[in-house]
């Protein structure tokens, strides 16, 4: 189903909660546009202010300038082009945003990536990899459980990661960064860099012209240029600091580096390639299930007269040939076999009665 709202120019979107995808868009257009496979769309208008909730995937267009407030996305959620402030609690899947403003997220459970904010982004957890890139305002992160990646961020800097830690910045008067990793952490900056350096590691590799290695050191203080940006970073691991553009490229050589992949303009499509091998590992499983309840039930239908006839469920056809013999009672149903079942049954290609019909099979006919 679809619907259409006027909420004006700046209208405030609150999304109480959203069961599949969201896709989130900004754009010209007054209207507020909601699209959703199912008729569970719930929508609440009082003047300016839209409450929305909706059990199944959902799409959305919204004025560019409208503030959005994203309670509970139970898969993935793909936001880009809205300009106003943007507030999410939660996101059950991964999280894709491009060309935003000011974004602050309480949790992202699985990877999420950022191209393009005008102003801030806060973070307090993130249970996957993050990718942040061209940020003109600061960016303040109190939780990464697996690696970072972040680059050509024009305000302050400061985030607490589980693992490894990838930057290439340009450090700025005025701004303060400060990141913890607990395994590596590659900074990489330009050569006239102006910034002062408090590292701490088991082992420091700089590789700076002018500025000598100590092998042995895992505290050091060095000045760059006239030191105006404080840069403090502490690592589990290794610290490499670096003023070649290129250093990513040999980031094998360093710590887990190699599994981060340096080139972050690829992230949003990993993170897709992703969602579809999920998709498939699923499709795989519900199929072994399905071909595993035909063999047991042919072999009911040969042992058992309780069913007569055939047994249609989805694009599956199964025949009986009733033999009269008792069935032997079988396992219980497992827990992957009955998510199989629910799965194929929520997106309808199955009935209730056929559900119960093919449950009933998987246990031995009972």
């Amino acid at each position: 189903m679809s619907k259409t709202i006027s909420a004006g120019r700046t209208p405030t979107i609150e999304i109480d909660s959203v069961g599949g995808d969201l896709s989130l868009v900004g754009w010209e257009g007054d209207d507020i546009l909601l699209k959703t496979d199912e008729d569970e769309l719930h929508v609440q208008q009082d003047g300016d202010r839209v409450r929305i909730s909706c059990d199944d995937d959902l799409s959305i267009r919204v004025p560019k300038g409208a503030n959005v407030l994203l309670a509970s996305i139970g898969g993935d959620a793909s936001i880009r082009g809205v300009m106003g402030q943007i507030d999410l609690k939660d996101v059950g899947g991964d999280l894709s945003m491009r060309d935003v403003n000011s974004v602050a997220i309480e949790a992202v459970h699985a990877d999420f990536s950022l191209r393009g904010a005008k102003g801030n982004l806060s973070i307090r957890q993130a249970k996957a990899d993050v990718s942040i890139r061209d940020v003109d305002g600061s960016v303040l992160i109190e939780s990464v459980s697996d690696d970072l990646a972040l680059r050509d961020v024009r305000g302050s800097v400061s985030a607490n990661v589980g693992e490894d830690v990838v930057m290439y910045l340009n450090p700025q008067p005025g701004n303060s960064y400060t990141v913890h990793a607990g395994d590596d952490i590659l900074l990489v900056m330009p050569p006239k860099a102006n910034a002062t350096l408090t590292l701490s590691a088991d082992e420091i590799d700089v590789d700076w012209a002018e500025v000598e290695n100590d092998e042995d050191a895992t505290n050091r203080v060095l000045t760059l240029g006239n030191g105006a940006a404080p840069v403090t970073l502490s690592a589990g691991g290794d610290i490499r600091i670096s003023n070649r553009s290129d250093a990513g490229d040999s980031a094998e050589d360093f710590g887990n580096f190699a599994g981060m992949g340096m080139d972050w303009s690829g992230f949003d499509e990993r993170i897709s390639r992703r969602v579809e091998q999920a998709a498939s590992r699923a499709q795989r499983k519900a199929d072994e299930v399905i071909r595993r309840a035909e063999n047991k039930v042919r072999d009911a239908g040969r042992r058992s007269g309780k069913f007569k006839g055939g047994l249609e469920i989805g694009r599956w056809s199964w025949d009986f040939a009733p033999k009269g013999v008792p069935v032997t009672p079988r396992s219980a149903v497992s827990d992957e076999e009955r998510l199989a079942i629910l799965k194929m049954l929520q997106e309808k290609k199955i009935s209730a009665e056929d559900a119960e019909k093919l449950l009933s099979a998987l246990e031995g006919g009972s």
